[in-house]
């Protein structure tokens, strides 16, 4: 041990300051410091080996340390924020200044810092990413702010008010919410992502964005007792969605897919269905043609063209045993799509109406002639197809084209009506066919003709090059689109058990699917974001985190100028705002 303090190492002085400050006070003058000194460093620290022994009195009692230890003063300067000027003052080397680092305490030392065994740093410096405290406390944080879009989005379109006038008779007296507001939280809930009834707690979690949301039972009763006169329910919910859609078409102007229709520039509307799984068991839950289990519904859907989306007009639930090509399904779905565009029961050739092979039914024909509208179904050949297509002249092939109107190599179309039996067909219907050479890697099929894959569509339009009616119908595929962005918003499970109540449910999906659509319309028309699938959306969008204040009266959210999108949601909020909304 060293003769005095003065003589001792910097770092000896200081682990001799922080026994003092921790435990000096409560020993009494002339007590042994030496089981203080051994109960803080265990005769491991930088005081191992200068502990006194028995005879040594220096560190005998209380009054000789302190008088001892006060002839050290450390004295704490700070210049700036980050600049520790310390002096130590002893008594035989004077004072000597330097720039040390800040240590706990606001105290300072010329050596380095080194934390005892027992301390720990609050923010580990070493990793990737910054560590914080966390904490749940009253915050006026909002995480879905983008959702207003939506809301916003309902109002204009009037589909709040047209959903609580359709739901009145299903409201019980003194019910606090509004059943048309609930369906509407579900549906809201669906286009921020959820797939359940119990996603409606994020929806609940933000009221300054989405207001009052009934609780888990109270959504569970109304759903009940939709279901319990399914059909009147569906027809209520359907007469509020002709009337919002009617409304959005009309403020949308030249981006509705109704503007100015024609026969030349046709509304179109497309028809598919689709397998949902059942991972449980509910009720009409059947085995598929794909070996699978589940339901088998059947949509249509309204296309807004090309890069623009579409918006769902109607969701037959089928169970998975219906049949792909039932044309009593098939005239069900068209006479519903047909009432939902509003351009009444018969709107003539200003209406498409394009289905796949599934379609091709003599029946489901008939019902399209019988609409009077335009259509292109795909057209299951005859088994004498190899027949047929050697008899026709090279020369009738035209070449395909690609979706931009160039000619597509390796592929060409032909008209195959004067060639085929079609007496019992409509007497407008055409017949067109196209070959070409599949793609490498694919496997050739039984019904392929001398290397070429031949596939065919019947329709009613006379008019047009052959190519043009072909890339026409292949469009239908943006339909695909469609069901996958539908399955992204609640189609892919059917959460309920009940039939009548997946019928519901599948409303909601509905309602989801327009409102986003709409919004689209009216918020972004000539925004990228538009075209976004619901998963980019969401993340871009509605899931943008803001403040909620009151100023002057008014609620306000300060979106985060962090978000790189915040720019579209405040664009898009201001073209809904200057929107009234619809009379009535």
């Amino acid at each position: 041990m060293p003769a005095t303090l003065s003589s001792a190492s910097p770092q000896t002085l200081k682990d001799y300051y922080r026994i003092l400050e921790s435990g000096i006070d409560s020993y009494q003058d002339g007590a042994d410091l030496r089981p203080l000194l051994g109960d803080h460093l265990d005769f491991t620290g930088s005081l191992a080996g200068h502990l006194p022994d028995a005879t040594d009195g220096f560190l005998g009692g209380v009054a000789g340390f302190i008088a001892t230890v006060k002839q050290i003063e450390i004295i704490h300067d700070v210049h700036g924020p980050n600049l520790g000027l310390s002096s130590l003052r002893c008594p035989r080397g004077g004072r000597r200044r330097g720039k040390v680092l800040l240590t706990w305490k606001n105290r300072a030392c010329l050596g380095s810092n080194s934390p005892s065994r027992r301390s720990t740093f609050r923010v580990n410096t070493t990793g990737l990413y910054p560590r914080v405290q966390v904490d749940v406390a009253p915050s006026a944080a909002v995480g879905q702010a983008g959702g207003v879009l939506l809301t916003e989005t309902v109002r204009a379109t009037g589909l709040d008010r047209a959903l609580s006038q359709a739901l009145g008779p299903w409201r019980r007296p003194l019910a606090q919410h509004d059943p048309g507001k609930i369906l509407l939280d579900l549906a809201l809930t669906l286009a921020v992502g959820g797939d359940c009834l119990a996603d409606v707690a994020a929806v609940r979690a933000e009221p300054d964005v989405y207001g009052q949301v009934a609780s888990d039972p109270t959504i569970s009763r109304l759903l009940a007792l939709l279901a319990s006169d399914v059909d009147a329910a569906e027809r209520a919910i359907n007469t509020a969605r002709r009337r919002a859609r009617e409304a959005a078409w009309a403020r949308a102007g030249s981006h509705a897919p109704s503007h100015h229709v024609t026969a030349k520039n046709p509304l179109v509307i497309d028809l598919d269905a689709t397998l949902v799984t059942a991972h449980s068991e509910k009720e009409n839950a059947r085995a598929t043609f794909k070996k699978g289990f589940g339901f088998h519904p059947l949509l249509a859907f309204a296309d807004h063209g090309k890069g623009s989306g579409g918006e769902m007009l109607t969701c037959l639930l089928r169970p998975g045993n219906a049949g792909s090509n039932t044309a009593a399904d098939h005239k069900t779905v068209i006479r519903q799509a047909l009432v939902q565009v509003g351009l009444g029961p018969r709107p003539g050739k200003k209406v498409l109406i394009r289905i796949d092979g599934a379609g091709s039914t003599k029946k489901t024909i008939e019902e399209l002639v019988k609409r009077r509208v335009s259509y292109s179904v795909g057209f299951t050949l005859p088994a004498n197809t190899p027949e047929v297509y050697r008899i026709i002249p090279e020369h009738v092939w035209e070449p395909a084209y690609n979706p931009d109107g160039t000619p597509r190599e390796g592929a060409d179309v032909a008209e195959l009506t004067g060639l085929l039996d079609l007496k019992d067909w409509p007497e407008e219907m055409r017949v067109i066919v196209r070959r070409e050479r599949p793609h490498p890697g694919a496997q050739l099929r039984f019904e392929d003709v001398d290397g070429y894959r031949l596939t065919a569509f019947a329709t009613n339009t006379t008019r047009g090059q052959l190519a043009d009616l072909e890339v026409r119908h292949r469009r239908r595929a943006r339909c695909e689109d469609r069901i996958r962005a539908a399955k992204d918003a609640g189609l892919r499970n059917l959460p309920l058990k009940s039939f009548a109540q997946n019928r519901i449910w599948c409303q909601i999906i509905a309602l989801a699917s327009e409102i986003t659509a709409w919004m689209g319309l009216l918020a972004l028309p000539d925004s990228s974001a538009r075209r976004w699938e619901p998963k980019r959306q969401r993340l871009r969008l509605f899931q943008t985190a803001a403040t909620f204040a009151r100023h002057a009266r008014q609620r306000v959210l300060h979106l985060s100028d962090r978000s790189r999108w915040a720019g579209i949601i405040q664009a898009g909020y201001d073209r809904l705002t200057q929107l009234p909304a619809p009379a009535g």
